[in-house]
């Protein structure tokens, strides 16, 4: 799996290499500014690590966020606040008893768009959700039912002046917050997502 996300990633950097012309032609502006709309569609696989080393993740959905500020500080920290929120029909954990399917839903993603440059606009989030899966997760007497705070970072490669893919890592802790007998959950794992998004900028 390790592999496979690898080439995943090494062809996503490849597209957006190729696309770099493209934008600098079309984008003459940063185009995130307050009022902005964002709706993206991702997918995301996940190596736990520590206490989780032998469990792997995989989750696709989609994203909404809005731009709330207009930019802030100067030189490389200038930026503006997002609020966004991810939906993830698709949430897979394989663990060494087999896979346990489920959902997920992240509504709160607070996150900083670094707007200095104009076609790569790279930010960092502090995010939560929950998920809710088949059985227990991990297996044993836990729950179904685990929260998900986690940290990301990422960047927003602006291929048209309305569109960008985007690349974000993210490090997810897993826990039910005693909502089970045992609550031993996944001290961390690292999350990798690859996905596209379009902005719809305030008239």
């Amino acid at each position: 799996m390790k592999f496979a996300v690898g080439i995943f990633f090494l062809l996503a950097l490849s597209g957006a290499a190729a696309a770099q012309d493209t934008a600098l032609q079309d984008v003459t502006r940063n185009p995130l500014t307050k009022g902005t709309w964002e709706l993206g569609l991702f997918g995301s696989g996940g190596q736990g690590v520590l206490n989780a080393s032998n469990t792997q993740f995989a989750a696709a959905g989609g994203r909404m966020g809005i731009i709330l500020t207009k930019d802030h500080l100067s030189g490389w920290l200038r930026g503006n606040f997002e609020w966004a929120v991810d939906v993830m029909p698709v949430y897979t954990i394989i663990t060494p008893h087999g896979a346990v399917y489920g959902g997920s839903l992240k509504p709160v993603i607070w996150r900083w768009n670094f707007t200095r440059g104009k076609t790569i606009v790279p930010y960092v989030a502090a995010a939560g959700g929950i998920v809710f899966s088949t059985a227990n997760i991990p297996p044993g007497d836990t729950s179904s039912v685990n929260f998900t705070p986690q940290a990301e970072f990422g960047a927003d490669i602006f291929v048209k002046r309305s569109s960008a893919l985007f690349l974000e890592c993210a490090v997810v802790h897993h826990s039910n917050d005693n909502l089970g007998t045992l609550n031993p959950g996944y001290d961390a794992a690292l999350f990798f997502t690859v996905g596209y998004s379009w902005f719809k900028n305030p008239r």
